[in-house]
């Protein structure tokens, strides 16, 4: 990798899948390198579960050595005990790139939405789809990867904007 690019995951956290996607930024280009789904064991108890998800996590990034990370912020308007354990699950996310030292950015959802789709009620087939076209040689196996993209694409434009902003002041 060259001293003018950068590598980025992007997490979409959940506790059933976990979506993920590497990208590279050089300049004002970006381009694909990787996405996929890890999967805890569901039957599992809850903190083997964690573990797993951790580890699966741990694994991506030694695989792919990214330089950021960006993680979306998850909102959930079910009961109480779904919301502890997708939030046990998040922590999880947030730890595993926190513990080799990156960065970790969090973006809401409707502005990952904005960013990619321009609408921040996109839906998901939306966001897929201007994945794919802003990334063309990615493939996304699973809707949770392609958002996993879109948080990364997101991290890649607004990182770049406070960049500029920076260098103005």
């Amino acid at each position: 990798m060259s001293g003018c690019s950068i590598r980025i995951i992007g997490l979409d956290p959940g506790l059933r899948r976990t979506g993920w996607g590497v990208i590279e930024q050089a300049g004002t280009r970006l381009s694909y390198v990787a996405s996929g789904t890890v999967l805890p064991p569901e039957k599992a108890p809850m903190g083997a579960r964690l573990a797993a998800l951790h580890q699966m996590l741990a694994d991506v990034l030694a695989r792919y050595v990214p330089d950021e990370a960006a993680v979306e912020e998850t909102f959930v308007n079910m009961n109480p005990a779904s919301t502890l354990k997708l939030g046990q699950a998040r922590g999880v996310v947030l730890l595993a790139p926190a513990q080799l030292g990156l960065s970790v950015a969090e973006y809401a959802p409707l502005l990952v939405k904005k960013s990619v789709v321009g609408a921040g009620r996109a839906e998901k087939a939306q966001v897929r789809m201007m994945v794919s076209v802003l990334l063309p040689r990615a493939a996304p196996e699973s809707e949770d990867a392609a958002d996993a993209l879109a948080v990364a694409i997101t991290h890649a434009h607004h990182r770049g904007t406070a960049a500029r902003l920076a260098g103005q002041g």
